[in-house]
């Protein structure tokens, strides 16, 4: 006797699917986007910074008349408290003007003009440091002084 082999083929009910599925995908990210919102401000740190406190300074807007100003004018020119100085007789002027003065009170301001030379500048602040300036300072504006004559 001799069988005879039937084959059976079953069609499947959908074809196959070649698509991505995204839905778990979106579902992961969606977790994952609650976890961060919910865990980040738990995160942020608190740094303790200590800020000096203010204080109320009195703003003086008048320049004392013993003050000492250096002004550099746009030629290279120095002016002591506006009395004109050569190059030489500088630092000589300013070491006899500040040997009058206390030792916490030796203090020299300077002005230059905005076209004045910057070597010019160094120069005139070495130079009041060699005639024993103790603190040297700047002048943005200059002070609203009739020029003496």
């Amino acid at each position: 006797m001799s069988r005879k082999t039937r084959r059976v083929a079953i069609k499947p009910a959908n074809p196959p699917n070649s698509d991505i599925n995204v839905t778990p995908l979106i579902d992961v990210v969606l977790v994952m986007l609650i976890i961060f919102m919910v865990v980040t401000p738990l995160l942020e740190k608190n740094l303790d910074v200590r800020v000096p406190e203010t204080e109320k300074v009195e703003t003086v807007t008048e320049v004392p008349p013993d003050q000492l100003v250096v002004r550099i004018g746009t030629e290279g020119d120095f002016r002591i408290n506006f009395d004109k100085v050569t190059n030489e007789e500088y630092v000589d002027k300013l070491k006899v003007k500040l040997e009058r003065r206390k030792e916490d009170d030796k203090i020299v301001f300077f002005i230059a003009d905005d076209k004045a030379n910057y070597a010019r500048l160094i120069t005139a602040l070495d130079g009041a440091k060699q005639a024993g300036a103790k603190v040297l300072g700047m002048m943005t504006t200059p002070p609203e002084e009739e020029e003496k004559k």
